[in-house]
C-alpha cells in the first residue's frame, strides 16, 4: 500500500510544476517569447511524465 501513496505524492507534485510552468507560459506569451516556449515545453514533458505514473498507478481489473 506504500507505493500507492508513493503514487499520489508524486501524482500531486507533478500537477502543480505543470500548473506553474502554464501560467508561466501563458503570462510571459507576449513580454519573453523564447521563456513561454521553453515552459511550455517543459510542461508538455511533465505531462508525459505524469501520464506515465497515472499509467502505473491504475488499478488493475480482471
Amino acid at each position: 500500500m506504500y507505493y500507492k501513496k508513493q503514487f499520489a505524492t508524486l501524482k500531486n507534485r507533478l500537477q502543480n510544476q505543470y500548473s506553474r510552468l502554464i501560467e508561466i507560459s501563458e503570462s510571459y506569451k507576449f513580454l519573453d517569447e523564447p521563456l513561454s516556449d521553453l515552459a511550455a515545453f517543459k510542461a508538455m514533458k511533465l505531462m508525459q511524465k505524469l501520464n506515465k505514473v497515472s499509467y502505473l498507478d491504475r488499478e488493475v481489473t480482471i
